[in-house]
């Protein structure tokens, strides 16, 4: 099974704290937004393995943007 984690709003990409080939579990944080001052970390909601990440640190990236993509 496939995950794709999204922006859940626009904001700026403050840090990437996975790298490809790297196994996360269930709430782990992958990317941390920063929007109005504010830090906003994203979790996955299932295992899996980091298989491409789209962004960097500083990009601005749109809600709904797929910022990183996991397989079980």
């Amino acid at each position: 099974m496939s995950q794709e984690v999204r922006a859940e709003l626009v904001a700026n990409i403050a840090k990437v704290v996975v790298e490809v080939g790297q196994r996360v579990e269930a709430g782990d944080m992958v990317v941390l937004l920063e929007s109005m001052k504010m830090e906003i970390p994203l979790l996955v909601e299932h295992a899996g393995t980091v298989t491409a990440i789209h962004v960097r640190e500083g990009d601005v990236v749109q809600e709904g943007d797929v910022l990183v993509e996991l397989q079980d």
